[in-house]
């Protein structure tokens, strides 16, 4: 008969449970967040270029130079005189060249050329880089649970952005436009910022696992988060009004400050019929609301941020911090770009300022919903 063991050798030898992850936890193990997220951030810097050049493209009044929509084969740019001699024959059929530059040579025909291929070119290599990166991360099984939906939805928007590109240029190549339609610039913007900030908050999100921000959503304030929500969305409709300003150079007209030649509502606000026309083509109209909503989303970007004063979070402080210095840089780029009559590089760097500012405005949203943890001390 065995002799019996003593309740020491039991403990000791007694096989010890290890904790087993939750639900959350295993849910979050699959996929690659930090290869996706690097894939993404990779896309938002394309994007912000992609904002940047057709801008630029916008400013030189290079936009309507190429004609044509060619999807594949108009990647590859004229390869010799006689094909763009081609191109330029094209472009002389449109009011732009009939009206304003007639007369324009070869060679100044090719930097606008070049502008608009470039623009062209850049939206053909984010829609490869997002292909690439989607097909490569689905056929390893490597995107987290939940978020084929979300990738797919990136892409969809970016082909999206390259029709509404071409509706846009469509507008300005029949009829007396010099330019092309204001109200289809601005959505053709308003889409780029939509796509932006989208891209923006998904590389916030997998920059912590589900279970992390499961645990921060419990300490993020509801309030403050409904109040940015509200303040990105004046943001957004301020950018929406800008590009209407950038569609009729109404930037180049009213060049004083505070007020619009010597009135705080300029005289030619209505001057064209139906009126309902000039919330889309009257340079003063257009230019004073820009002006007006700059005001009212700065004052109401200060008090968004009085009241982040009092988050329990010093990093939800820091962040809304940020957005108001911006702001603040921000309105005074806008009221020097009025002043030196819109440059192109003070223009550009205005229109830069604008995507800083959402981004900033959304990832202090981010951050009143997910606060980070900090130490007690902290």
């Amino acid at each position: 008969m065995a002799g019996k063991r003593s309740i020491f050798e039991e403990v000791d030898t007694a096989e010890k449970p290890t904790a087993q992850p939750g639900a959350i936890d295993r849910a979050a193990s699959r996929g690659n967040r930090r290869g996706v997220r690097a894939w993404l951030m990779v896309l938002f810097a394309l994007v912000v270029v992609m904002i940047v050049v057709g801008g630029l493209t916008r400013l030189t009044d290079s936009g309507l130079s190429i004609t044509e929509w060619r999807p594949v084969t108009g990647a590859l740019p004229p390869m010799s005189e006689a094909a763009w001699e081609v191109e330029l024959e094209k472009y002389r059929t449109i009011p732009e060249y009939q009206l304003q530059n007639k007369g324009m040579s070869l060679s100044e025909f090719k930097t606008i050329y070049w502008w608009e291929w470039g623009h062209r070119q850049l939206g053909r290599v984010i829609g490869l880089v997002w292909a690439v990166g989607f097909l490569w991360f689905l056929m390893r099984k490597q995107i987290p649970t939940g978020w084929t939906g979300r990738l797919i939805a990136v892409g969809a928007l970016g082909g999206l952005q390259g029709a509404i590109g071409w509706w846009m240029v469509s507008s300005g190549l029949t009829g007396e436009m010099l330019d092309v339609a204001s109200y289809r610039l601005a959505t053709h913007l308003g889409l780029a910022f939509v796509i932006l900030g989208l891209i923006a908050w998904y590389v916030f999100t997998l920059g912590r696992t589900e279970a992390e921000l499961l645990q921060a959503r419990r300490l993020g304030s509801p309030k403050l988060a409904t109040l940015t929500g509200w303040l990105i969305a004046v943001a957004y409709l301020q950018v929406v009004v800008g590009a209407l300003v950038a569609g009729i150079d109404a930037g180049r007209t009213y060049t004083d400050w505070p007020l619009m030649a010597g009135d705080f509502f300029p005289t030619l606000a209505f001057e064209y019929s139906p009126a309902w026309r000039n919330f889309f083509e009257s340079e003063a109209l257009v230019q004073f609301n820009h002006r007006m909503l700059g005001y009212a989303l700065f004052l109401f970007g200060m008090f968004v941020w009085w009241r982040a004063r009092g988050a329990a979070s010093r990093a939800v402080k820091q962040a809304f911090d940020w957005v108001a210095v911006m702001m603040f840089g921000q309105m005074v780029l806008g009221i020097g770009t009025v002043l030196y009559a819109a440059p192109w590089h003070l223009a550009i760097v205005h229109q830069l300022g604008a995507v800083v500012l959402v981004c900033l405005i959304l990832r202090a949203r981010f951050t009143s919903i997910y606060p980070p943890v900090q130490s007690v001390r902290n």
